[in-house]
């Protein structure tokens, strides 16, 4: 008769224990997959990351001969780095193939198209910033021959074909320099649209100064060129001069000096500023080159050193000034060569050594012979993927990878001086309209304004969170606590989008109106809650002990809404009598301070009643699973409430507290919505409560979608993606630690 019994209840344990195994290793599985997962994350942002700090990466590709009857004064190439081209100091251009293509029969080397551009000799020569891709010659008689050197692409059978054309059928007649006629043997060369500005040297030290502006005449509408000729006499001699693009500024070298010019529209040539370099540190001044953009000005110095320098604003005006310099070995810099549009440039040193640097990263990229080959003279293709370099025993063509040569460690966590601004910066601007744009990455703004954010969500949160919480946990009667916490807790569920919505386009401008009844709705409501409280306590007992159930609390309920109400009420009184009838121009005005309609406040409210439901659902959790014993012990032994409450019952709730506040502080720093909603997302380090801020999350979902796949833009937004996620590793991790101590500190109660 026992045996059913027994047999009975042994399967009941078996299949309990199956069971209970099944658990085991289903949640291990579970939890194993999630750090999986996560070392997935961050090994995948990992390899995004990478490749933005890795060198440059030099290649040898073809080693050719091109016939030249004079000196090689410039080298060029196109787009696909097929073809290339020399021009001579005799005014001839050659055109040749660079690498094999598809559908021809070139090999490296091979002359392709070659012409004679001046019929007389020319007496100079200047080029113009490489992304104008011209150059000139001047001739005798004043004159200047433009060349533009030029390619025709067409498809085949789905097959590119790229062949040099005549370089001059556009620019066939010379330019007009000095009407006089005189011979110069310097040139420097700019143009813009239909205008062009030249600039001469002559033998005996006369700068000529032609600015010659196109102009579309009434009656006939053809082109004419009106010439704004001056001359200058130099008192020392001139080595070299350089034109800005804009065709307005002039840069002569006369040996280690740099006088400025400044050109009007109306073609006065004034002089702004003269350069000086320290001898004893960098050296003589042995070259001069315009980066891209023309805002910055090289100078390459006998002693290896390059110096930058750009313009400053200051009390007199915006003036050049030295900003950094590089190191390119101890041999003299004979070369600086500037890629088309990044701050990018190359250098040739008398030892024949290639220097790679960029600007903006303050990074030096690359010092070396490459494969051993000694340069005399250099070209980098328009995309920077080839660089051709010249000597003795002709051409060298080499593969060039160098990706992302504007970002480095210093250029994203340190202060950058960019081109035109006042003082050194943290500044993230990482897209414009213009070619000329030098991209600012410093992930400190975004970094700034992800910790502004969630410091004004928590100032915001956690007090009422956790007040709301323990009162909710402790003092709150159960059949109110069951409708209050699910209540709070639905809340969660309410979309960010939802509320970043409400807070940018209904409370942002109710802030803005009623910004005195804000501030007193802070400082009255809790004021008239503590005098409600003590009016209570005054009262007789028997009608206090009909509010010791805990539905005191609701009695709050109409006295929060009528003194915010009040609050509203009185605030544009004291805004007439105190700030003049308008607090927002009080504030700019008067303090100085800006005032942003989506401000940091707006943040903080919209975010922080994001950020509630997740601290009061953890916390009150924590505080109601204290054990009964110990406060009703405490209470025994003559406590009072408020001493079991603090000394008791906080203690031992704290490490589920704290992660309660941790919790909120992880949401908060992750929040994406709300911040892309409620703040003008401008990368401002500013602790004003009345600006905004752009977060680390909000610049990755704004800008993801406008960059490109593979650039440094695409990789530096992972990196802030690498970034937040070590935030909030971090966060937890110390809540962590944190939460263990306190558990192990109070565990004994």
């Amino acid at each position: 008769m026992m045996s059913a019994p027994t047999r009975s209840s042994l399967g009941a344990s078996n299949m309990r224990l199956f069971k209970d195994r099944a658990a085991r290793v289903g949640v291990t599985l579970g939890g194993g997959m999630v750090l999986i997962a996560l070392l997935l994350i961050f090994f995948y942002l990992l390899y995004v990351v990478e490749p933005i700090f890795r060198g440059v990466s030099v290649e040898g590709k073809h080693q050719f001969q091109v016939p030249a009857s004079t000196e090689v004064v410039a080298m060029g190439m196109e787009e696909q780095s097929e073809i290339g081209f020399q021009l001579t100091a005799g005014g001839e251009i050659t055109f040749f193939a660079l690498q094999p293509a598809t559908g021809t029969n070139w090999q490296p080397g091979d002359v392709l198209l070659q012409e004679q551009l001046t019929a007389t000799a020319p007496t100079a020569f200047a080029a113009t910033q490489p992304q104008n891709k011209r150059y000139a010659y001047a001739l005798e008689g004043g004159l200047v021959q433009v060349v533009a050197p030029k390619f025709r692409s067409q498809f085949i059978n789905g097959q590119r074909f790229t062949n040099p054309r005549s370089v001059l059928e556009d620019l066939e007649q010379p330019l007009v320099l000095d009407p006089q006629g005189r011979t110069v043997n310097q040139l420097a060369y700019e143009y813009s649209g239909d205008s062009a500005l030249l600039v001469g040297v002559t033998a005996d030290n006369l700068l000529l100064v032609n600015l010659l502006q196109a102009s579309r005449n009434f009656l006939s509408g053809a082109v004419e060129m009106k010439s704004r000729f001056t001359e200058l006499p130099m008192t020392s001699p001139i080595d070299n001069v350089l034109v800005t693009p804009n065709l307005r500024q002039v840069f002569v070298r006369h040996g280690n000096r740099v006088t400025v010019l400044d050109v009007s529209t109306s073609g006065k040539v004034t002089e702004r500023q003269v350069l000086s370099t320290d001898k004893r540190k960098f050296g003589d001044i042995t070259v001069m080159k315009l980066l891209a953009g023309a805002n910055s000005l090289m100078l390459g110095h006998s002693s290896g050193s390059i110096t930058q320098w750009f313009e400053v604003a200051g009390d007199d005006g915006r003036r050049y000034q030295f900003i950094r310099d590089f190191k390119a070995g101890s041999a003299a810099v004979d070369e600086i060569i500037a890629e088309y549009f990044r701050r990018t440039f190359y250098t040739v040193s008398a030892d024949g050594t290639v220097g790679v640097f960029h600007t903006t990263s303050q990074a030096d990229l690359y010092l070396d012979k490459p494969e051993q080959v000694s340069a005399e003279q250099l070209v980098i293709d328009p995309r920077a993927n080839t660089m051709l370099v010249r000597n003795d025993s002709g051409y060298h063509s080499f593969k060039l990878e160098n990706e992302h040569p504007e970002v480095s460690w210093s250029g994203l966590w340190q202060e950058v001086w960019y081109e035109g601004y006042p003082d050194p910066q943290y500044t993230w601007q990482s897209t414009s309209g213009s070619d000329d744009f030098e991209p600012k990455f410093s992930l400190v703004p975004i970094s700034f304004g992800t910790i502004k954010a969630a410091a004004y969500a928590m100032l915001f949160a956690v007090p009422i969170g956790l007040a709301a919480a323990v009162y909710t946990a402790y003092f709150m009667s159960p059949g109110v606590r069951k409708v209050v916490k699910p209540t709070v807790e639905i809340m969660e569920a309410l979309p960010t989008v939802i509320l970043g919505f409400l807070a940018g386009l209904w409370l942002a401008p109710i802030v803005e109106s009623y910004l005195p009844g804000i501030v007193a709705v802070i400082i009255l409501v809790p004021l008239a809650i503590v005098l409600f409280a003590l009016l209570a306590s005054r009262l007789p007992t028997n009608l206090r002990n009909q509010f010791t159930d805990g539905r005191a609390a609701l009695i709050l309920i109409p006295l929060v809404i009528l003194v915010g109400w009040f609050a509203f009420e009185l605030s544009p009184w004291v805004e007439n009598a105190w700030f003049g009838g308008n607090v927002r121009e009080y504030i700019t005005n008067e303090l100085g301070i800006t005032f942003d309609q989506r401000n940091s406040l707006i943040v903080g409210i919209a975010m922080g009643f994001a950020v509630i439901p997740t601290i009061f659902s953890i916390a009150e959790d924590a505080v109601f699973s204290v054990p009964k014993h110990l406060s009703n012990g405490s209470l025994a032994l003559g406590a009072t409430t408020w001493q079991t409450l603090t000394k008791v019952v906080l203690l031992t709730a704290s490490p589920g507290i704290f992660s309660a506040v941790m919790m909120g502080l992880g949401r908060a720093v992750g929040e994406t919505m709300i911040v892309l909603m409620a703040t003008g997302n401008t990368p401002i380090m500013d602790w004003n409560i009345f600006e905004g801020m752009r977060t680390l999350s909000a610049n990755i979902a704004v800008e993801m979608p406008e960059s490109e796949v593979g650039s440094s833009h695409y990789r530096i937004l992972f990196l802030a993606a690498f970034v937040l996620f070590v935030f909030t590793f971090m966060f937890n991790t110390l809540a962590e630690l944190v939460r263990q101590r306190l558990r192990e500190k109070y565990s004994s109660m």
